[in-house]
């Protein structure tokens, strides 16, 4: 059991993420994306025994690897609806809230769940197996309109229109069901060098829809200034620009969707609910990267609740 919980998935700054809660050992937490549980079983090492900690996971094998901790209250749901569990506990406010985003290791190096072109499989990405649609549903009935705008939003790719009119046409003669025959469709447009890096971003932009990630964690952090106690902590690790951005955002602005906060109509000062820490967020160190490679794009923001 050991050796699954040390091999399921390598946690990302470990250490300055749970520092960044400032954890009181009679205080609640949450952790939003409990995954391989390397930051709860660190937030539970560092809570008393009057202390709560409850962990989002729609995950089953998340489920599965959950500690038997009386401290800890796991629920399988997306993290989006964190406002709804915490009112059905009489939980009103909690001291500190952390995310790792994104998959987990695990995701990525399970063959069978379709997150990685490093493998065949079918291709799926479902971070939760009880939702209804595969990245494969998704592949083979959007319009090349819709799939062009989910390669240009969510992957960041300047020749979207071009790559969903490929996979349009290429999916008439034989529908498009594995993590090979789509990398070997992208892989076509471009030359080796830039292969990787393309397919990490179409896989990226896939999943995202698939998991409707983005609308998720929109939803979630709008509930951060209700949920998080004067002088709570927000601690946030994402490994893209396009979570980056909203949590930097509401962080700035108190809405993830703004960069900028309303000001005061009469006063002309603008009031928001958070200040950071740190001017710039906070990265790996070369030593970490090169013990985990998934590390290298990873930003931690945190905040102090005004």
């Amino acid at each position: 059991m050991n050796q699954q919980i040390q091999t399921y998935h390598v946690p990302v700054l470990l250490q300055q993420s749970v520092d960044g809660l400032n954890i009181k050992p009679n205080g609640t937490y949450v952790d939003l994306t409990f995954g391989g549980g390397g930051h709860s079983r660190e937030i539970l090492r560092r809570l008393g025994p009057d202390g709560r900690l409850i962990a989002f996971d729609q995950d089953e094998q998340a489920y599965a690897n959950r500690p038997d901790d009386d401290r800890l209250i796991f629920v399988r749901h997306n993290f989006r609806y964190i406002a709804h569990f915490l009112h059905y506990m009489d939980i009103e406010q909690v001291d500190g809230v952390l995310g790792d985003l994104g998959v987990s290791s695990h995701h990525f190096d399970a063959p069978e769940r379709g997150f990685s072109f490093r493998f065949d499989a079918p291709l799926d990405m479902r971070m939760g197996q009880g939702m209804m649609r595969t990245a494969a549903d998704l592949v083979n009935t959007y319009d090349e309109k819709q799939l062009a705008q989910v390669l240009s939003e969510y992957g960041e790719i300047k020749q979207a229109a071009k790559l969903a009119r490929l996979l349009c046409t290429s999916r008439s003669s034989k529908p498009i069901t594995t993590t090979f025959e789509l990398r070997d469709i992208v892989v076509s447009t471009v030359i080796p060098p830039e292969q990787n890096k393309l397919l990490t971003k179409v896989f990226q932009a896939l999943r995202i829809e698939v998991n409707g990630e983005m609308d998720a964690l929109r939803e979630m952090l709008g509930h951060m200034p209700q949920i998080i106690k004067k002088g709570g902590r927000l601690s946030v690790i994402a490994y893209h620009s396009l979570e980056d951005r909203m949590v930097k955002n509401l962080i700035k602005s108190g809405d993830p969707m703004k960069a900028e906060p309303d000001k005061d109509s009469i006063y002309g000062h603008a009031e928001v609910p958070f200040s950071a820490l740190s001017r710039k967020p906070i990265v790996p160190t070369a030593e970490e990267i090169e013990a985990n490679s998934r590390a290298r794009s990873a930003k931690l923001r945190i905040a102090t609740k005004d």
